[in-house]
């Protein structure tokens, strides 16, 4: 019989594909079958995310439940940011962990499962071409990481102290694994890094320099591949080269995630960002002007060390000058190994916590202005779920989520839909063509 893999994946986008890497791995090279039942499971995996508090601590009540119903003989295991970071203390604290592997090192999978205790962290080790077996938890679409690790220094962010430096992927295995994905049935593939539009910046020995606007091009030639997207730009590297080519480029969906974190000048400047305020305007403006149905997503932090009343009226004076589609909003939180964790000039929690319930409201209130103009309306959408209560679910060009009445047979295939019914969080609609 084989081995049952169940695998719990925390946070972004490049943890999913981090998982997808070790589950092609675990398969391939030792046998292993997934399970979505971990009391079944011979191997029980948390691939973990450390970008805030919650998810850590989240972790150890995650382990404690997974060892009193794991079966025996099952080993556990914690990868991922929080595995980089805490190292040996999290087999101190939760001795049954039976190995550690860091968000750099998803290519030790296949050994450290053979060496009880084993911890693997090292942000130095270079995976960049790494050939990973292969296995996507869709088959309609394709995640491909361009990059590894990341160069910048946000004093708030961890991400640089468990992923690395920056490494970028070469342009040719990267176009290779689009056209696996395309050959395999996907017509949509999403780049992931942790600054996308910095690709090219750094690789691993000699490789063609380019930059990420000419890696677009090249990717955008794979024949069937119809949708590209791609997370996260970073605003400081978002050239005109960048957004000209976003906008004229067909098969690049029109849904941008600009992370703005403060519209405060001077809490950037704190966040070390590299950009303003008025930057961070200005390329959302011509984004705007040059593509008009061009959806923008957005990361916020209230109550960062030293905001004041002022600089949150600035984040909120973007909010409405932009009017994102999208906000993932947060109270600071103060992370390990940061600039930001040593800051004094701390904000009330209570202060923080009516910053943020304001500034989500005052997102829904944009939000349902957006949505109602929806209503009517026709949109090309990519179904690539069945929902459980009768649905597929699927994207248009632009991000928004669209909901029809339908089966299988709409998997994959990319339908006109009108919007019938709105919502924040999900549209409703019926197919047209």
């Amino acid at each position: 019989m084989s081995k049952k893999l169940f695998i719990e994946t925390l946070g972004c986008a490049m943890n999913v594909r981090d998982s997808e890497h070790m589950i092609a791995e675990l398969s391939a090279r030792e046998g292993y079958e997934l399970t979505d039942n971990a009391k079944e499971a011979d191997l029980i995996l948390i691939n973990t995310c450390s970008v805030r508090e919650k998810p850590v601590h989240k972790l150890f009540s995650e382990l404690g439940g997974f060892n009193k119903i794991k079966k025996e003989g099952a080993k556990i295991g914690v990868c991922g940011c929080t595995a980089s970071h805490l190292g040996k203390e999290i087999i101190k604290k939760a001795p049954y962990v039976n190995f550690v592997l860091g968000a750099r090192n998803v290519s030790k999978i296949g050994e450290v499962i053979h060496r009880d205790k084993a911890v693997e962290i090292d942000i130095d080790f270079d995976e960049s071409q790494f050939a990973f077996k292969d296995f996507r938890s869709s088959p309609y679409k394709a995640y491909i990481n361009i990059s590894i690790g990341c160069d910048k220094q946000c004093t708030f962010c961890i991400v640089p102290k468990t992923r690395g430096d920056e490494i970028s992927i070469p342009a040719d295995l990267i176009v290779a694994e689009t056209r696996k994905a395309a050959e395999s049935g996907a017509k949509e593939v999403f780049l992931l890094g942790q600054n996308v539009n910095n690709y090219g910046r750094r690789f691993s020995g000699e490789h063609e320099k380019i930059n990420f606007t000419e890696l677009l091009r090249r990717v955008s030639a794979v024949e069937g591949i119809e949708r590209i997207r791609f997370t996260s730009p970073h605003p400081l590297h978002m050239d005109d080269e960048f957004i000209e080519e976003f906008a004229r480029n067909p098969k690049i969906c029109k849904s941008m995630h600009m992370p703005l974190q403060s519209g405060s000048t001077e809490i950037l400047k704190a966040m070390k960002r590299g950009y303003g305020k008025e930057w961070f305007l200005n390329r959302a403006a011509k984004l705007r002007e040059m593509v008009p149905d061009v959806s923008i997503s957005t990361d916020i932090i209230v109550a960062f060390p030293g905001e004041s009343d002022q600089d949150y009226e600035d984040t909120l004076d973007v909010m409405r000058q932009v009017r994102f589609e999208q906000i993932f909003s947060f109270k600071y939180s103060p992370r390990p190994l940061t600039e930001a964790e040593k800051m004094t000039d701390t904000v009330d929690p209570e202060i923080a916590s009516e910053r943020l319930s304001r500034l989500q409201a005052y997102q829904d209130t944009i939000l349902d202005e957006i949505t109602a103009t929806y209503r009517g309306r026709e949109f090309d959408v990519y179904f690539e779920e069945l929902r459980s209560d009768g649905y597929a679910a699927g994207r248009t060009d632009n991000n928004i989520t669209v909901k029809v009445k339908g089966s299988e047979e709409l998997l994959g295939t990319i339908r006109r839909v009108k919007i019938t019914e709105v919502s924040r969080l999900v549209q409703y609609g019926e197919i047209v063509a």
